[in-house]
């Protein structure tokens, strides 16, 4: 199983969503790891930190973007506030607090330069959303307006890391402040869109998906046909990003409908909150539907009773017994 990095509360997937009966979280967005998880009990109560320029250690080698980092140890005694220098300052996006986030970075504590945590090892960029209780504080107040492409290094006082208790298995004493160099890749939020090229809709017996890219939930025509037997999962928008695997994580943006005269029982867009969750502990069309299937695109899936709820939908879905689901999911990245 990858190793998961550090700082997370599981972000809460759909309960629609979820496989009936299905008890083991192994698979969940929060899987096996060696780095520590944010107690948010920890972090909640403080109040927001006065920002400062530094001071900060410097980095002595890897100071492009995207390349890992070395920094030298912490000189003389940190800021008692949240210090932050954008090293490298990027013309996208600007990233709001609650915003997910796909970063590269390091950490490492500044009295002794011992790194505890980096992503550029796994080669493998954090996703996590910047919303207080899943993430340390010292993240969201350091990285909220930063744009994406920036390389943004910070100092994090334990009142905004992990507190008086530290992290005994990532070596974190409850007196250590810490040091991140980050660097912020890209932000999705509930305006987010797959941005793929647009795939030919001809099976005049599927539901017909819109294509628009502005955030606005898709509509869904449902054919006056039979619903088919078997899954059907194919593209609407086909993106160019890495294809999903059985045991990934996911997040996205999602609605859905019933065959059974097209109306919606679910989505994010409603809710204006995207979601993220594994596709070991969805219904089995969803898990097998986004299975290969690459970032970056929306997908149209039909899924029968046999890889739905069958006859236990969930109680107060508006789901009947036995029904046909249909979806539209923009895959926005992979966790």
């Amino acid at each position: 199983m990858r190793r998961r990095s550090l700082l997370i509360a599981v972000p809460a997937g759909l309960a629609t969503l979820a496989a009936c009966g299905d008890s083991d979280d192994s698979g969940s967005s929060g899987s096996a790891s060696e780095s520590p998880s944010t107690d948010a009990s920890a972090t909640s109560a403080a109040p927001p930190p006065k920002i400062v320029d530094g001071p900060l250690p410097a980095i002595t080698a890897g100071t492009k973007f995207d390349e890992k980092p070395t920094v030298a140890k912490g000189s003389g005694e940190p800021s008692k506030d949240l210090a932050v220098k954008t090293v490298i300052a990027g013309g996208g996006k600007a990233v709001a607090e609650n915003d997910f986030i796909s970063a590269h970075y390091l950490g490492q504590i500044w009295q002794s330069a011992k790194v505890f945590d980096n992503s550029y090892d796994r080669k493998t960029p954090l996703i996590i959303q910047l919303a207080q209780g899943s993430i340390i504080d010292g993240w969201r107040y350091a990285l909220t307006g930063k744009k994406t492409g920036s390389r943004v290094q910070f100092s994090v006082p334990p009142t905004w890391g992990y507190g008086e208790q530290g992290s005994e298995q990532a070596g974190i004493k409850g007196d250590d402040t810490l040091v991140f160099v980050v660097d912020v890749q890209d932000t999705f939020n509930a305006k987010s869109s797959a941005q793929g090229r647009k795939v030919a809709q001809d099976d005049a017996a599927l539901p017909k998906v819109g294509t628009n890219t502005d955030g606005k939930a898709p509509s869904i025509e449902v054919p006056k046909a039979d619903a088919p037997k078997k899954l059907v999962a194919e593209y609407v928008l086909e993106g160019d990003g890495a294809e999903v695997g059985a045991q990934d994580t996911v997040l996205v943006q999602y609605k859905g409908v019933l065959w059974d005269g097209g109306k919606e029982f679910d989505s994010t867009y409603g809710r204006k909150q995207l979601t993220s969750f594994s596709l070991q502990q969805v219904v089995k069309g969803w898990a097998q539907g986004l299975t290969g299937k690459k970032v970056g695109s929306r997908v149209l899936i039909v899924i029968p009773p046999d890889l739905g709820y069958g006859d236990s939908p969930p109680e107060g879905s508006g789901i009947e017994k036995d029904s046909t689901l249909v979806f539209s999911v923009d895959i926005l990245a992979k966790m």
